[in-house]
C-alpha cells in the first residue's frame, strides 16, 4: 500500500463534502432559550500579589488557595516578584471579557443537553508555570473550575523554554475555552473498565470530542484536538490511510495497551513505525474515534445525545457503519 498518499479531490466532489460537512456541524447548531448566568471569573492571583489585600483577608476569601504551605512561606510567596511577573505578563495575554462571553455560551450549550448542570465557580490563577501542563482543572463536589494562566501565555513564550514543542502547540489564550470544554465533557464520559479493546479507546475519546462538538459548535476543530490548522488538515486528508493501517494490523479490536502510549497519549506525532511518523499529526486515535463517532450521527442523527452516551464501543462502531473512502 502506498501509505499516506494525497487524495486530489475534483471540484465537484470537493463541494460535495463541504455540504455534507455543513449539514454535519448544523446538528449542533441550537437555538438557547435558557442561557446559563453571565460568567465573570474571578482572578485569584490579582489579590495574591496584592500586598494591600491582607494575608489574614486572602486566606478568609480563598481557604484552599493556600493548601499545604506554611504561612511563613506563603507569605514570602506574595512578594516573589518574578513570580508577580510572570503572571502579569500571562493576564495581560488574555481577553477577560471575552472569556467570561465563551465561558457563559459554552455553559449554556452544556445545560441544553444536559439540564441538570449547574455552571461552575470560574477563577483564574498563576502557578508560576508549576502547574502548565494540566492548566485546567474541575473540582466536580465543590463545583470549581480552574484556569491557570501561565497554561496560555503562547507557543514560544519565553518562559517555556526547554518544554517540548507538541505541549505548547495548545498552549495559546486560544486554547483555554475549548481545553475546558474537554475537561467538562469528561465529567460526562463513563470509561468501560470491562473493555480494553483499542476500539473501547477509540470511542471514549470519540465521545469526548463529540461532546465538545455539542458545547462550542462554533469553534474552529483543530482547537478541539489541541491541534494546529496543518495538524487537523493532515489527519482528514490522512484519514483513509490510517482507517486501512488499523484495519490491515489489526488493531482495531486488539487489547495490546502499547496502542495508547502510540496513538492516544500526548506526543509529537503517532507511531505507525514507518518513514511517515515525523509528519504525521499526535494522538490520531483521538481523531480517528471522533471521526467514528461523527459518522454515528450522520446514520443516526435524531439520536439523543444522552442516549448516544449511554452506548458502548461495539455498538457505536457498528451503527456507524464506519468505512471512510477515498474521493
Amino acid at each position: 500500500m502506498k501509505f499516506f498518499r494525497l487524495i486530489v479531490f475534483s471540484a465537484t466532489i470537493l463541494f460535495g463534502l463541504i455540504s455534507c460537512k455543513k449539514d454535519t456541524e448544523n446538528l449542533w447548531k441550537v437555538d438557547i432559550k435558557n442561557p446559563a448566568q453571565k460568567v465573570e471569573v474571578i482572578d485569584i492571583s490579582k489579590e495574591f500579589y496584592d500586598t494591600n489585600v491582607s494575608l489574614e483577608t486572602f486566606k478568609a476569601k480563598y481557604p484552599w488557595f493556600q493548601g499545604t504551605i506554611p504561612d511563613e512561606d506563603f507569605a514570602l510567596r506574595r512578594t516573589e516578584i518574578e513570580e508577580a511577573k510572570i503572571y502579569k505578563e500571562a493576564i495581560a495575554k488574555i481577553d477577560i471579557a471575552k472569556l467570561n462571553r465563551e465561558l457563559t455560551d459554552l455553559f449554556s450549550h452544556i445545560k441544553y443537553y444536559f439540564p441538570e448542570f449547574v455552571e461552575p465557580k470560574v477563577f483564574i490563577y498563576s502557578s508560576a508555570l508549576q502547574g502548565i501542563l494540566e492548566p485546567i482543572f474541575y473540582k466536580p463536589k465543590e463545583n470549581l473550575l480552574f484556569i491557570d494562566v501561565t497554561g496560555f501565555m503562547g507557543e514560544n513564550n519565553p518562559n517555556y523554554k526547554g518544554l517540548e514543542q507538541y505541549f505548547q502547540t495548545s498552549m495559546n489564550p486560544k486554547n483555554i475555552v475549548p481545553k475546558t470544554s474537554e475537561v467538562l465533557a469528561e465529567n460526562f464520559v463513563q470509561p468501560n473498565l470491562e473493555q480494553q479493546k483499542f476500539i473501547d479507546e477509540l470511542i471514549y475519546n470519540g465521545k469526548i470530542s463529540t461532546l465538545q462538538d455539542a458545547f462550542l459548535p462554533d469553534f474552529p476543530n483543530d482547537l478541539k484536538m489541541n491541534y494546529t490548522q496543518k495538524q487537523y488538515d493532515w489527519a482528514k486528508e490522512n484519514e483513509v490511510n490510517i482507517w486501512n493501517f488499523f484495519v490491515e494490523n489489526n488493531l482495531i479490536f486488539s487489547d495490546d495497551i502499547r496502542l495508547s502510549e502510540r496513538f492516544i497519549k500526548p506526543a509529537p506525532f503517532s507511531k505507525f513505525y514507518t518513514e511517515i511518523d515525523n509528519e504525521s499529526s499526535p494522538q490520531i486515535g483521538i481523531f480517528m474515534g471522533w471521526q467514528i463517532c461523527k459518522k454515528f450521527f450522520n446514520e443516526k442523527p435524531e439520536t439523543k445525545l444522552q442516549d448516544f452516551l449511554k452506548l458502548n464501543a461495539q455498538q457505536i462502531f457498528n451503527q456507524s457503519n464506519y468505512k471512510p473512502k477515498s474521493q
